[in-house]
């Protein structure tokens, strides 16, 4: 009976770990090159943080969950690698959040171009640990 639920547990492990990968795919390469062709630098520089800030919660969600069920379902590596690109896909909330009044000097300017190019690279490292992770929990590892 525990054979079969270990068996269950990986395939949601597998399923939430690649839609994961996949919106992260979208969020991080499909929908920037379709914002930047249609639209000026500065809308789709809004537009690509925008969608990175909406979509790296409901992906570290997915990402933990699968992590969950990996590690439950005895794929022990895809577990903690899955449970590590999560939090990897949360740090993009704290990367483009706005700045308060008070931390930084008056006159100063804030590189939103900056803050995009991080959340991207981040997307794209944690996307690749989550594509391992789910590697790891096909084959059950």
């Amino acid at each position: 009976m525990f054979a079969n639920l270990q068996a269950v547990l990986t395939s949601f492990a597998i399923l939430s770990i690649g839609v994961a990968v996949g919106g992260a795919w979208i969020c991080a390469i499909a929908a920037p090159n379709v914002f930047f062709d249609k639209l000026d630098a500065g809308r789709a520089n809004t537009q690509v943080r925008a969608l990175i800030l909406s979509g790296s919660t409901p992906i570290s969600g997915l990402l933990l969950a699968g992590g969950c069920c990996a590690i439950l379902g005895g794929a022990l590596g895809a577990g903690i690698l899955s449970l590590l690109a999560a939090v990897g896909f949360f740090m993009n909330r704290w990367t483009l959040a706005p700045a308060k009044k008070g931390d930084r000097p008056p006159g100063a300017r804030t590189s939103r171009k900056g803050q995009r190019v991080v959340a991207v690279s981040l997307s794209l490292l944690f996307m690749a640990v989550g594509l391992v992770a789910g590697v790891l929990a096909i084959f059950g590892i």
